[in-house]
């Protein structure tokens, strides 16, 4: 009897063992080449872009299709209540002829052949050119999640690092706090000391509240970014915010061509090119092979479905040449190609800006990992400086050499130090990474 009791109070525990290895088992522990090959796979953004190339490839069907033979057939059945007649002389005598029958029937097709049409073959061109350009983008695209997937990854993990040396300080006080709680006690401490104390506790508390909150809202724009649902719990390993020793090897010169920007802004300028060209062609004549073939029949009764019907059947076809030649169209061909010649003026001062936009990016991101490396040596050492001074004025305090404010500075300027340190860690990583973005190699990080 006793060991059914005890089989049945095991229950419970077995069954919080079994959630809480369910619970763990659905913490997703993602690197940062995980994260990213996951946002390739799963944006929005990513995903519309690549629909983006299907829809380009079918509007070149769609233009390709206009040089293509145009075939149509058509069907048609008339009735006639009065049918006209013909007056005419003949002989000296007037007569009258009935034109047709009651009832016409009809079925026929009709070829049409673009054989020059330059607006059409201008066209295909531009076709072609705007799916290399939706290529383009869509690879824009995915660098652009990269870059964003990869700054927000950072920032979680910062400001995982910002939650461990609160929770250090939190550590620190709270045995301070009992120090000066028992001191008080016998009478060694001031009760004003107990309260700043407690308030210092208060704080790194609120702070940590608020440490935890920053780091759920970037948790969730991180999985958002990434196309994952917000509702899936993530672990990001520590190990992804390494140490920095050294810089980076610097170019002289930024190589422009590998970036996806300017192939973007080569294939913009084609299309424009194009776009010109398909108004200068409307100038131009155009000669279309047109054909046609029609059955018709005419009958006095809607017989034409009888064995015995009286309906009068005959065939007609013909084949021709259609030649337009455009002569005065109140100059808005001439307005469009101004127009034309305008955009591709823009698109020139677009590419001078974006050229000295992305030198400007590179040149501050060399500048930024210089400085944060310097930083990150500094604050190194600041660090260390400053956890040996606390320990020293806390060994100070606790034998009476050293006053509570001197201590509550103390822990003051470590967690400042540490805050610098990690602050600068994110500095150079998203500097690094904007590094690479300029040197057109960031989908090296996948």
């Amino acid at each position: 009897m006793n060991t059914v009791i005890k089989q049945i109070k095991m229950i419970p525990v077995l069954l919080l063992g079994l959630l809480l290895s369910n619970t763990a088992s659905a913490q997703q522990t993602l690197t940062l080449k995980e994260a990213l090959n996951y946002a390739i796979q799963n944006s929005a953004n990513v995903r519309k872009a690549k629909l983006d190339i299907d829809g380009g490839k079918y509007k070149t069907e769609e233009i390709r299709a206009q040089a293509l033979p145009q075939i149509t057939g058509n069907a048609g059945l008339t009735y006639n209540p009065i049918i006209g007649q013909l007056v005419a002389n003949i002989g000296g005598t007037t007569q009258s002829f009935k034109m047709g029958q009651n009832w016409n029937s009809s079925a026929g097709i009709q070829l049409s052949q673009q054989l020059f049409n330059q607006t059409v073959f201008t066209g295909l061109q531009a076709a072609k050119s705007s799916e290399e350009y939706y290529v383009l983008t869509s690879t824009l695209t995915e660098e652009q999640i990269i870059e964003f997937v990869a700054n927000n990854y950072y920032q979680v993990l910062v400001n995982r690092q910002q939650l461990n040396v609160v929770d250090n300080n939190i550590k620190n006080v709270k045995v301070v706090e009992n120090i000066i709680s028992n001191q008080y006690k016998n009478g060694l401490a001031k009760k004003i000391d107990v309260d700043r104390i407690k308030v210092n506790l208060t704080n790194l508390q609120t702070q940590r509240e608020q440490t935890l909150n920053a780091i759920t809202l970037l948790e969730n724009q991180l999985k958002f970014s990434m196309g994952m649902p917000v509702s899936n719990q993530i672990t990001l390993p520590n190990t992804e915010l390494t140490e920095v020793t050294q810089l980076p090897q610097f170019t002289e010169a930024l190589a422009l061509d590998n970036r996806t920007e300017i192939k973007l802004l080569n294939t913009q300028d084609k299309l424009l090119s194009l776009q010109r060209k398909a108004y200068v062609s409307e100038y131009y004549p155009s000669l279309a092979l047109t054909g046609n073939y029609t059955y018709s029949s005419q009958s006095g009764g809607f017989d034409f479905l009888s064995s015995n019907n009286t309906a009068i059947g005959f065939g007609s076809s013909a084949v021709g040449l259609t030649l337009k030649v455009p002569i005065f169209n109140g100059f808005l061909t001439r307005s469009k190609i101004r127009q034309a010649d305008i955009d591709i003026q823009k698109a020139k001062e677009d590419r001078k800006e974006s050229t000295n936009s992305l030198n400007l990016a590179y040149e501050n991101a060399k500048i930024q990992l210089r400085n944060s490396l310097t930083t990150i040596n500094a604050q190194k050492e600041n660090v260390q400086l400053a956890e040996e001074i606390y320990k020293s004025t806390q060994n100070n305090y606790n034998n009476g050499l050293a006053s509570l404010t001197d201590l509550l500075d103390t822990e003051s300027s470590l967690t400042e130090a540490q805050n610098s340190y990690t602050q600068a860690l994110l500095n150079y990583k998203i500097a690094e990474i904007q590094l690479i973005k300029s040197n057109g190699n960031i989908k090296s990080l996948l």
